[in-house]
């Protein structure tokens, strides 16, 4: 197996991007895009555990779109093949002060493009 080819690595910092931009937006109809839609997709998310997409979009819709804003660091991107990869990055909120934020997600590809799979968000104290 091949790790991070330099186009399927573009490919997926793309898709990352995307997914950043969408999130600090609240661009719900896109961030509900970027996700694999299939009942076996997952999402743990600081204060709630989401399984299947029907409950992941639920929560998007629901979510507020207030505090939003974050800056991102240490993204790590390793692909793995041509057809998986995982994204990690740590954050920081103004809305949680002396909180940082950890993400870690699993990308496919698909017919349809890179779609997240798996993501795990959570807070520690800095």
């Amino acid at each position: 197996m091949q790790i991070n080819l330099p186009e399927i690595h573009a490919e997926v910092e793309a898709a990352f991007a995307r997914y950043e931009t969408a999130l600090v937006s609240n661009d719900v109809a896109a961030l509900d895009a970027l996700f694999w839609d299939d009942p076996l997709t997952i999402r743990y998310g600081i204060t709630e555990n989401l399984y299947g997409i029907d409950a992941i979009r639920a929560f998007r819709a629901a979510r507020s779109p207030a505090g939003l804003a974050r800056t991102i660091s240490r993204t790590v991107i390793t692909t793995y093949g041509t057809d998986m990869a995982t994204a990690s990055t740590l954050f920081h909120r103004p809305s949680v002060p002396g909180k940082v934020g950890r993400q870690m997600q699993t990308w496919m590809r698909t017919p349809a493009g890179w779609k997240v799979v798996a993501a795990h968000v959570s807070l520690i104290d800095e």
